[in-house]
């Protein structure tokens, strides 16, 4: 099954002159509904209207190429117009091929059947002698048929020249059109047709029948190989056909994945496990030596990378649904390999990888050298392997701040859920009867830092959580920004209520630290007391009543109420954005990676997330 305009050569009347040679799409062309492939909705469908006699006066053909769109045309124009061996027959879903209607259209000599290409004939001339045709009884046939391929290339008047005469035809009159780009063609037409999409074929299914053609052209081919040319296809029979010409001419016969792949100039699958499998197990220099060895050999470094992202969506899809290994389509050693490497990386990794590799790949596509940008990508993505997840990274923050001033060493909380606060070189004292302060930090932990790197003492508690962000204390700024709310804050004392998942030592540890970075001994209380809702309870009721706020207002109402289903997404401060422009115009300069907190690394987007990563 095919879709190509050009007809098949009638056979030579002289014996004597040479056989031209017909390439496979148009020799195993189908000429009946049988005989088409992967398309079994459009068959069933025409099948039931044909029986009944419930026959559309037009038809939209419309996919990709190559999928048999014209073919499928030529079908119906021999299933409408057939007799029979006997010359007595109706119309048939199975045309006898015999008959003088089935051989004039197989030819294309049939008066009745007139083929036009709307890419050449796009005008309203071409269309005005159309209607001016179909007046006209056919000569020959039971119907005449107008087959109009790439319908939407006909100009917007030749489309309103055809829309009366489309709407009601003469009982004799059928049209059928062709068309790979369906959004162009106008809904007047589309709705006084009757659509047809037709599928890509499946690769199994193309695999099949790539085999058995090859078989009748007496040449043997490799499973493997037939899984090459199905998979270059890309749905496309016609495309498929063609490579599988070609690969019969190269092999001689005998068509191997070897040379399916020389011609094709794809890698190895195989040595693309192998270069996969290295990457992503942290090994650069194996990596690149198998890409320098896939270089050698004359294997395109974006057609290379291009495998790797099937790879990473076949490994993804054997991961989520384990039954796409026994697709048949599949070469045995990727779908027994595959299965195992699936099984041992992680969802996490495999997104990650899909996310460097097709970012990769436009660099490789923009590269004065594409070899070296593969390279580069290659490098990235075996360094990445050993990048821990957020959730990893958060947990090693919080293990590195939960260590202790004296040896790491840290307190536990006492049973029952009382008011706890962690010494960190002396005893804790009671500080009234619900709340414990850490033990005041020797003169020596203030001391450590010098003068001139002192901070500025805090003026509220947003300002001091502020600045455990700005010294890089991401464990401990999540903790105080999330998990702890303020009960009471004096220079050089802070109270503060923290929630279960808050560290034991989390009271010590702040104290100590706020004592070296501003120069000042800091009391810090643990209490039981409410106190104030955490900074992140606070952002979050502030978004909700700037929403509220939002839609309240009598304007964003109208405007929410004249368009359907519209929600507020954001709303945003002009006053902030105009002072961040200045900024801008005035020369800031973007954060670098290391100046990003941990909460803003979690807000950023995962693109620039991967471009951290990078660096």
């Amino acid at each position: 099954m095919t879709d190509t305009t050009i007809a098949d050569t009638p056979a030579a009347s002289d014996s004597a002159a040479p056989q031209a040679y017909r390439v496979l799409a148009r020799k195993y062309r189908p000429k009946s509904f049988e005989e088409l492939i992967g398309q079994d909705a459009l068959v069933r469908t025409l099948t039931n209207a044909i029986n009944s006699g419930r026959i559309a006066q037009a038809f939209m053909l419309t996919g990709v190429r190559g999928v048999g769109k014209t073919t499928t045309a030529r079908i119906i124009a021999r299933a409408l117009n057939c007799t029979g061996p006997d010359g007595t027959g109706g119309p048939t879903i199975s045309p006898c091929g015999v008959c003088d209607n089935c051989r004039a259209i197989s030819e294309d000599r049939h008066v009745d059947v007139m083929e036009m290409d709307a890419a050449s004939h796009t005008g309203v001339d071409d269309i005005r002698e159309i209607i001016d045709g179909v007046r006209y009884a056919p000569v020959s046939a039971r119907y005449k048929l107008y087959i109009i391929d790439e319908v939407h290339m006909l100009s917007k008047s030749a489309f309103n020249a055809l829309l009366k005469t489309l709407e009601e035809p003469p009982a004799h009159v059928k049209f059928v059109f062709a068309t790979t780009e369906i959004r162009k063609v106008p809904v007047t037409v589309l709705s006084r047709c009757q659509r047809f999409d037709l599928r890509r074929v499946d690769g199994a299914v193309l695999k099949e029948h790539f085999t058995r053609i090859a078989g009748l052209e007496g040449a043997g081919i490799e499973p493997d190989a037939a899984s090459l040319v199905a998979r270059a296809a890309d749905g496309s029979v016609r495309d498929g056909l063609s490579l599988l010409d070609q690969a019969i001419a190269l092999g001689g016969g005998a068509v191997t994945a070897v040379q399916v792949r020389d011609m094709l100039g794809l890698a190895d699958r195989a040595r693309i496990l192998d270069l996969f499998e290295a990457a992503v197990s942290a090994r650069p220099a194996e990596a690149l030596d198998i890409l320098s060895d896939l270089h050698r050999v004359g294997a395109d470094p974006l057609v290379i990378l291009q495998d790797l992202l099937d790879l990473v969506h076949s490994l993804t899809r054997l991961k989520v649904i384990p039954d796409t290994a026994n697709d048949p389509s599949m070469p045995e050693a990727e779908r027994t390999r595959g299965r195992d490497l699936s099984a041992k990386l992680s969802m996490p990794a495999l997104t990650r990888a899909w996310q460097l590799l097709l970012k990769g790949l436009g660099e490789v596509q923009a590269a004065p050298i594409p070899q070296q940008a593969l390279e580069m990508v290659i490098v990235r993505l075996s360094y990445a392997a050993d990048l821990p997840t957020p959730g990893e990274l958060i947990r090693q923050l919080q293990n590195a701040g939960s260590t202790g001033a004296n040896g790491g060493g840290s307190a536990p909380r006492p049973p029952g859920g009382g008011p706890v606060a962690i010494a960190g070189g002396g005893a804790a004292r009671a500080v009234g009867s619900h709340a414990v302060q850490a033990a005041p930090q020797p003169a020596e932990a203030v001391a450590t830092a010098r003068p001139e790197d002192w901070a500025p003492m805090p003026r509220d508690y947003r300002t001091l959580v502020q600045l455990f962000a700005e010294r890089r204390e991401g464990a401990l700024y999540g903790h105080l920004f999330g998990a702890a709310h303020l009960v009471r804050m004096e220079p050089g004392r802070l109270e503060i209520r923290p929630e279960p998942a808050a560290p034991a030592n989390l009271a010590n540890r702040v104290g100590q630290l706020l004592g070296e970075w501003t120069g000042q001994r800091w009391v810090v209380v643990v209490s039981d007391r409410p106190g104030e809702p955490t900074l992140k309870q606070q952002d979050d009721a502030a978004v909700q009543r700037a929403l509220d706020e939002a839609a309240a207002n009598p304007v964003v109402r109208a405007v929410l109420d004249s368009f359907d289903g519209a929600k507020i997404l954001d709303v945003r401060d002009l006053a902030a954005a105009a002072a961040a422009a200045a900024a801008e115009a005035a020369g800031a300069d973007e954060p670098d990676a290391d100046d990003i907190n941990i909460r803003d690394a979690l807000l950023y987007p995962l693109d620039e997330m991967s471009d951290l990563g990078d660096e």
